[in-house]
């Protein structure tokens, strides 16, 4: 994925515009482990997988070999069969040159993102600590309010 400019995110770090599967994460994850490994079966990078999500979300095998297919197109991945030993011939997987160029791009934009979810959790944490007080006083006085009325029904009956 090419390293360019976009009127939302300017040029201080790539566009996350162009990056894929950033919701779960699983193309930096796939580009860190076959840095890590050199080359890989889609076998092993999926039990691998769990051991280094960014997120909770489950990562589903279709999705993993789906973003090894759009990096290849990418030309951030190569793939050969390995037809040797036996059984079934499998795929084996490698980076590329532009793959760790692109790793390298999603570092940026995982630490600038890391950055700003840190500034918004420290943000929400203040505000939460700030307001409890205020809730719990409105909730302390809503339940005064339902135990007197509470108290009025059963004077009336």
């Amino acid at each position: 994925m090419p390293h360019r400019t976009c009127p939302r995110h300017g040029s201080e770090h790539p566009c996350t515009c162009a990056m894929g599967n950033l919701y779960r994460f699983v193309e930096p994850v796939l580009l860190l482990l076959l840095k890590k490994k050199g080359q890989s079966y889609g076998y092993e990078l999926a039990s691998d997988l769990r051991n280094y999500a960014v997120t909770d979300a489950e990562i589903e095998v279709s999705a993993l070999y789906r973003t090894l297919r759009q990096l290849e197109q990418n030309d951030c991945v190569t793939s050969k069969w390995d037809v040797e030993g036996n059984g079934p011939a499998r795929r084996l997987y490698a980076l590329t040159p532009r793959g760790e160029q692109h790793l390298e791009e999603w570092v940026t934009v995982l630490t600038h993102m890391s950055r700003s979810m840190t500034r918004f959790v420290k943000q929400a944490k203040s505000t939460v600590k700030r307001s409890k007080p205020q809730a719990l006083g409105t909730l302390a006085n809503e339940f005064e309010k339902g135990e007197k009325a509470n108290e009025n029904c059963r004077t009336y009956k």
